[in-house]
């Protein structure tokens, strides 16, 4: 099985470190995880948006996007649940 890297946009590593430190190891376990498998079963794929998906890791809602031919994982937004999906 051929495993992706992980690119983290500008946007989501400013978000992580405006998280409670208390989250961040949770979070990070479940990003470094995308790399072996991009598509596990708890992700959705998020509507009207093209290869878009979300992970859940607790409260917080992980957006990414899978470039399968470039074996590529993009992290996007990492936010809390009430506040994700307002600007996607």
């Amino acid at each position: 099985m051929d495993s992706y890297r992980i690119e983290w946009k500008s946007s989501a590593e400013k978000e992580l470190k405006a998280i409670d430190r208390q989250h961040i190891p949770r979070i990070l376990e479940a990003v470094e995880s995308l790399t072996i498998n991009p598509f596990p079963s708890q992700s959705r794929k998020l509507r009207d948006v093209e290869k878009s998906y979300r992970i859940r890791v607790g409260d917080y809602r992980i957006v990414y996007q899978v470039d399968e031919k470039e074996g590529m994982v993009t992290i996007y937004h990492i936010r809390h649940r009430k506040d994700i999906y307002r600007q996607l």
